[in-house]
């Protein structure tokens, strides 16, 4: 390789660990081209795996800053530089390796924060980002509800709920003013059926239409 050629490696390597979210260093000893290549389907939209120079990588991670992998640069090295969700691509990662023990995880990096194998382990059995997103998602419609439940409500108790989200504020600060409406809400349910039952059926047009 030529000089100008490994300058361009250098600086590409570099970009890499500058531009991705994480990174992850395994040693492929033993894979064959095949497995390798099944290896980057799994990852594929998450993560990129690089087969890397050692010598180049080392240089390349100190000028972006990179110290995760000091030592670590040993043996055939690759490297899965993880554009996507760090999550699922630590669990590409570690099934790959459990279905293929050849190979081996040896560290990784997480903005700016160096990983052992036994942290990418634990990272790979956290949930992904679109299960989070759904629970946030569910959450966020139950607290709808809860909204809409009080709008149909009888205006005696929406004003009761704004006295008691009031006198828990002016206690309490205003961390305690979402408790303070669900309980208030909670409170009386027989009185606010009926309202939003004639809510539903104005918006439905009834029985009549």
């Amino acid at each position: 390789m030529s000089r100008a050629d490994k300058s361009a490696a250098i600086a590409e390597l570099a970009e890499k660990f500058r531009s991705s979210n994480a990174a992850v260093l395994t040693e492929y000893r033993g894979l064959s081209v095949a497995q390798i290549t099944e290896l980057r389907g799994a990852l594929r939209g998450n993560a990129t795996y690089a087969v890397v120079k050692n010598t180049l990588t080392e240089l390349a991670a100190k000028e972006a800053g990179v110290t995760a992998f000091d030592g670590q640069l040993v043996g055939p090295s690759a490297i899965a530089f993880v554009e996507g969700d760090p999550v699922e691509a630590a669990k590409g990662l570690r099934d790959f390796a459990k279905a293929n023990p050849l190979l081996v995880i040896k560290g990784g990096l997480l903005e700016g924060k160096a990983l052992s194998a036994a942290e990418i382990t634990k990272l790979a059995d956290l949930e992904s980002r679109e299960v989070l997103l759904a629970k946030l998602a569910g959450a966020m419609n139950a607290s709808l509800s809860k909204a809409v439940y009080l709008f149909a409500a009888p205006l005696s108790q929406t004003a009761r709920v704004v006295d008691a989200l009031r006198a828990k504020v002016e206690v309490e600060g205003p961390a305690a003013a979402a408790p303070a409406a669900e309980a208030a809400v909670e409170e009386t349910p027989a009185e606010t059926a009926p309202a939003a039952e004639a809510t539903e059926d104005v918006a439905t047009g009834g029985d009549d239409a």
